[in-house]
């Protein structure tokens, strides 16, 4: 797999990856990165528009349990109200690990 941020669409700056009704936001080099899970989609003028979406922040240390990787988790009706909070959370979490680091 290419890792190079070129290859991914980008949003605000960092990696999002979709596969499915999956989508991964952030740099997978990072501490943390979030993970957008679409549930449930509705039909608008033709168009499949993402409906409800769990939203998650999570640490990629491989040596965490998955049930410790994940700090945070929420709900948002639509997929711009959960890369919104995604990019909130995701912003302020690797903020406050770098602070922690200096």
């Amino acid at each position: 797999m290419n890792t190079d941020k070129g290859t991914f669409m980008v949003y605000k700056g960092k990696p999002l990856v979709r596969c499915k009704d999956t989508l991964y936001y952030g740099d997978m080099h990072d501490p943390y990165v979030t993970k957008l899970d679409i549930k449930s989609k509705k039909n608008v003028d033709g168009a499949e528009v993402s409906e409800k979406v769990i939203v998650r922040l999570m640490a990629t240390d491989p040596t965490l349990p998955p049930n410790k990787m994940i700090e945070k988790t929420g709900e948002r009706d639509g997929l711009f109200e959960a890369l919104d909070m995604a990019s909130y959370w995701l912003e302020k979490k690797l903020s406050d690990v770098k602070k922690e680091a200096n």
